[in-house]
């Protein structure tokens, strides 16, 4: 008995997000399988206590809050350790390649790899921020309902977070970080 039978709403509302959660999941563990750990608690979670979401908020931020908490609650979450290299869209989604040439080619590789490694290394809570505002591409208020803070707070991190990005890249040697 799948989802859709027991629940078609929660079906309806739930399941364009799961590429979202997935790709969220996998940025904070750092891990493919935790991630699908992550995710499957998660659409646990939300289908159980479907029937406490209340008509009229954000259903996205309330699942991405799910799935936060579950990492929170997670060893990984915990420890916050490890490195995963990035999916293709979501290279795409952060690192503006340039097409043609080999040494264009080489260039974007080492941009993503120094991208990644810099987000990596951002502490949880500016990772995320970082992520749900510019990958997930969420309001400041989807991401302070997600994250269950302020706004003025999601705008600091996420400013703090750009800038460490920006400081790691231009410590080396990717001048065109430095300019945005």
């Amino acid at each position: 008995m799948g989802i859709e039978s027991q629940n078609p709403d929660f079906e309806a509302l739930a399941m364009p997000l799961f590429a979202s959660l997935y790709n969220f999941a996998h940025w904070l563990a750092q891990d493919r399988a935790e991630a699908e750990d992550l995710v499957q608690e998660t659409y646990a979670k939300a289908l159980k206590g479907f029937s406490s979401f209340r008509t009229g908020t954000n259903f996205r931020a309330w699942m991405f809050r799910i799935l936060r908490n579950a990492f929170l609650n997670s060893r990984t979450g915990l420890a916050a350790t490890a490195t995963v290299p990035l999916e293709p869209e979501e290279e795409e989604a952060l690192v503006d390649t340039v097409r043609g040439t080999p040494e264009s080619h080489a260039i974007a590789s080492a941009t993503r790899e120094a991208m990644q490694t810099a987000i990596e290394q951002l502490p949880v809570q500016f990772r995320e921020v970082l992520l749900l505002a510019d990958v997930e591409e969420m309001s400041y208020q989807e991401i302070a309902d997600t994250l269950s803070v302020p706004i003025g707070t999601v705008m600091s991190r996420l400013a703090r977070a750009r800038a460490s990005v920006r400081k790691q890249l231009v410590a080396e040697g990717f001048r065109a970080a430095g300019r945005g």
